[in-house]
């Protein structure tokens, strides 16, 4: 297949993905079911500092939940969202209170405005689920004037809603995007958000779910009224149906803190706050055809985004070990500490990506035997065998970064190169299998024995 056919099909498969997501954020209530969520919308706007006749964008608007509290502060608001049902309803939302609020369509992706336009833009839970992350952090760049706020609130992966959506992933099929919650790592929104930034912070907050009837009653709630939950329960046979309902009332009622017939559960959300630098120059362009400049590869960002989601969902578990946990071997035959495998995940991504540049220069690898890793590994452990937890998860959350944008560097012709390799016994192997079997895989089989380790099975995804 050529270049052009190449792209051809990637720009297909987008557009696909695109129309697969319009219907599911088309499905449900969103008004009714956003209304729950408005007392922490406010708080979250409220500490931005957001000031009367600032120019704000909301991306990812909804129903308008977001807009509406800004434009009653003062604010001049624009919304935007692919859903226009919602749209529909945040006009009408709008004209009630007899608010001015601009809304139109428009893809995080690809923004319908100016460069500089906006003072603030702002996305409560929105931009985060747009399929493209790197193309999203540039638009939401690009639209904010020099010394201007962007932020965000994304659900982290080791919240209550990230383990919602691990909870669905086990009954459905991958949507062929890198995972949302993503957003909500530090270290993956630090290097999305690189360029044209000046001041980048972050913090950890709670969102309060509370509904006046029980957790059964709320997962029947999300079902009706919530896009991703809605179409999630469709694509599943009766017997799928049933299976996903049990889980997710299990989680539910496992959380909540509310006594009687009512529900109350807590979800992190990281709250990202950033200043744009004082210069438009050094923004990234997006077009609406959303081309990647000279080389890049889109199958390499895929295989970043994946590397960041293995040690972001590796560094979420972990961080919630106890310190008996963190000190418990991983099995009876390799006893080693799920502290030393952690911090043993991050020291070898380097290496991972040393390996990948070797067979991408076409040099055959046949000094790295299993031998070697062996001898490494027993090395390793005695190192740091009494590794902190700070220590090990700086480290995974620092290399993994740094190797995801090794990653991205790849062109596909790089990807493609294959040279023998001794670790998969002389045959010729591509980089792009390197990095899927080494860098990409690691971290999730060392998670799985971890959680196997811990007796934690039924939380694998």
């Amino acid at each position: 297949m050529n270049a052009t056919a190449r792209e051809t099909q990637r720009s297909t498969e987008v557009d696909e993905l695109k129309t697969r997501l319009k219907t599911t954020w088309m499905t449900g209530d969103y008004d009714l079911f956003s209304r729950y969520m408005e007392r922490d919308a406010e708080q979250f706007f409220r500490r931005l500092g957001v000031t009367p006749g600032t120019r704000l964008l909301d991306v990812g608007c909804g129903a308008g939940q977001l807009a509406i509290i800004a434009a009653r502060a003062g604010a001049q608001v624009t919304g935007c969202d692919i859903a226009t049902n919602w749209l529909e309803k945040a006009r009408a939302r709008a004209a009630d209170e007899g608010l001015e609020i601009t809304f139109e369509e428009g893809d995080a992706e690809a923004l319908p405005f100016e460069d500089a336009q906006f003072d603030a833009v702002i996305s409560l839970i929105g931009a985060m689920f747009a399929p493209r992350p790197e193309l999203v952090a540039a638009e939401l760049t690009r639209v904010c004037r020099p010394g201007g706020m962007i932020a965000m609130a994304n659900w982290t992966p080791a919240g209550f809603i990230g383990q919602m959506f691990k909870a669905i992933s086990r009954h459905i099929a991958p949507s062929g995007m890198p995972a949302p919650v993503l957003w909500g790592d530090e270290a993956t929104v630090r290097d999305r958000l690189r360029d044209g930034i000046a001041d980048l912070k972050f913090a950890l907050r709670v969102y309060h779910f509370d509904y006046p009837f029980r957790p059964d009653e709320v997962v029947e709630f999300f079902r009706r009224n919530y896009g991703p939950m809605s179409r999630a329960f469709a694509s599943l046979d009766l017997n799928g149906r049933e299976s996903l309902r049990s889980d997710l009332v299990h989680l539910w009622s496992a959380h909540n803190k509310a006594v009687g017939d009512a529900t109350s559960v807590d979800a992190e959300y990281l709250e990202v706050v950033a200043t744009r630098g004082s210069s438009i120059l050094n923004v990234p362009q997006t077009t609406a055809t959303h081309k990647i400049e000279g080389s890049k590869s889109r199958r390499a960002e895929s295989l970043a985004d994946r590397i960041e989601e293995g040690a972001a969902g590796l560094a979420g578990f972990a961080e919630g070990l106890s310190e008996t946990e963190w000190r418990t071997p991983v099995s009876s035959s390799d006893k080693r500490s799920i502290g030393v495998i952690v911090h043993h995940v991050a020291s070898v991504y380097p290496i991972e990506i040393d390996l990948a540049r070797a067979i991408a220069s076409g040099k055959a690898v046949t000094d790295v035997t299993w031998e070697v890793v062996a001898e490494l590994n027993a090395k390793h452990a005695y190192d740091q065998a009494t590794v902190t937890k700070a220590a090990a998860l700086d480290l995974l959350r620092r290399n993994s970064r740094e190797a995801a944008a090794a990653v991205r560097a790849f062109t596909d012709d790089e990807l493609d190169r294959a040279a023998p390799f001794s670790l998969s016994f002389g045959a010729p192997v591509t980089v792009q299998f390197v990095i899927e079997d080494h860098a990409v895989r690691h971290s999730w089989h060392h998670l799985a024995r971890i959680r196997t380790a811990l007796d934690r099975n039924d939380s694998v995804r």
